[in-house]
């Protein structure tokens, strides 16, 4: 096969250009959202449907389904851009999730389903990286964070657009019709192949604050990342993505069933949920904002330390607004370090690296995702004391933290 090199091609940059490709990215992680969440957002309903006989462990087992599908993609998505290039395989997994949920959509079984959110899941780990490089690609030095949150914030989005489908537009039909809906992003699919440029602009060669200026590029395959000069970053940015996404699948999967232990009813649960995705998004794009000015690493440390806080908050049965503000900072803390770490990572390595680091470090992470639905079921004691959930999501919020602020400087002036 021909390998395609994207980054032997560098073309001056265009603003129309770098606008159509932001648009396009927050367009596809909105779609992305939209699917990936579709599975919690229908939760109920699932253990309501008599034929298939659903469990709460049936329900983490799909999950786990997801996103082991989504460590493979992600994996695999950077050897198949050097094959086939970045917009041939954005393109095509746009269309691969698409068929994912049609599939889905139409099963008959429970097995039917479970494998098509595991093949969803693989084509949505080739996304996450390829669709984040795509957008820093085409930032602006000194708005490479932004861009990228604003995209990735996105996906947030798409979950609130998932479980306002099974709560109020879909309400009396069965479940199955939320994911025939996440079929529509099939129409991105063109609009890929002709927004996304096969060259790269001049400036995604450009190092910005984050990036380690001395340390040489010995390979842009993934043991590069393990040469000398690297192995250090690269380790502690696998460990805070994973503790991310821990946090992360954690969180939704287990965060409803949290409350419900601690004494608040069902309705207040789905406020809760509805919090910690808009804490989510908004959060996410404040701080990506700040990135861009302030040392990265501090910022990611932040995020972390908000969702221990928010965490050890939520044993304290404060009044409801203060629980729901409490959710809602947890939420940003959590989803706004993962996706600050992503372009963190996008900004901290040369831009020979940049798609196989961030393949690599998301594909890490994502094992995090595989544990966090049946992470609390491990810790003994969880029904009769449902702090002890809260607290072991605090320690490892404490170990993100150290993780990320422990990761060498960017350069001289860098963070």
């Amino acid at each position: 096969m021909t390998r395609v090199h994207a980054h032997d091609e560098l073309i001056p940059p265009s603003r129309w250009q770098a606008r159509a490709v932001l648009l396009l990215g927050t367009l596809i992680f909105f779609a992305f959202g939209y699917s990936f969440l579709s599975l919690p957002a229908v939760a109920p309903s699932l253990l309501n449907y008599p034929p298939w006989h659903v469990t709460p462990s049936t329900l983490g087992i799909l999950g786990s389904a997801t996103a082991l599908g989504q460590v493979i993609g992600a994996f695999m998505g950077s050897g198949l851009s050097d094959i086939y290039g970045r917009r041939a395989c954005i393109a095509v997994s746009v269309g691969w999730c698409s068929g994912c949920m049609l599939f889905t959509g139409l099963a008959s079984s429970l097995i039917a389903f479970g494998i098509g959110r595991f093949l969803l899941g693989i084509g949505l780990g080739i996304l996450l990286p390829l669709v984040s490089t795509l957008v820093v690609d085409w930032s602006r030095l000194g708005r490479r964070s932004l861009y990228c949150g604003v995209a990735l914030s996105a996906i947030q989005l798409g979950g609130l657009a998932a479980i306002s489908a099974s709560h109020i537009f879909l309400a009396g039909r069965e479940f199955h019709w939320v994911f025939l809906v996440g079929v529509l992003p099939i129409l991105l699919v063109p609009v890929c192949w002709t927004l996304i440029p096969v060259a790269e602009p001049s400036e995604a060669s450009l190092p910005d604050r984050a990036t380690r200026r001395n340390s040489q590029v010995v390979s842009s395959e993934w043991w590069g990342l393990f040469e000398p000069g690297w192995p250090v970053s690269s380790i502690l940015f696998c460990i805070a993505s994973f503790i991310g996404l821990l946090l992360i699948f954690g969180a939704s999967s287990w965060l409803p069933t949290l409350m419900v232990h601690a004494g608040y009813d069902q309705h207040s649960t789905f406020e809760f949920v509805l919090a910690f995705y808009f804490g989510a998004a908004g959060i996410t794009l404040i701080f990506s904002m700040i990135a861009d000015w302030v040392p990265i690493k501090l910022c990611v440390f932040t995020l972390f330390l908000c969702a221990a806080v928010a965490m050890h908050t939520l044993t304290m049965h404060e009044g409801h607004l203060v629980m729901v503000g409490t959710v809602a900072l947890y939420g940003g803390g959590v989803v706004g370090a993962q996706s600050v770490i992503i372009s963190y990572v996008a900004r901290y390595y040369p831009y020979q690296m940049r798609n196989t680091a961030l393949s690599f470090v998301v594909g890490i992470g994502y094992c995090g995702s595989v544990i966090g639905p049946t992470y609390l079921s491990f810790l003994d004691g969880l029904k009769s004391d449902p702090a002890i959930g809260f607290r072991s999501f605090v320690a490892l919020a404490m170990v993100g933290a150290v993780a990320i602020f422990s990761i060498p400087r960017g350069g001289l002036n860098g963070p």
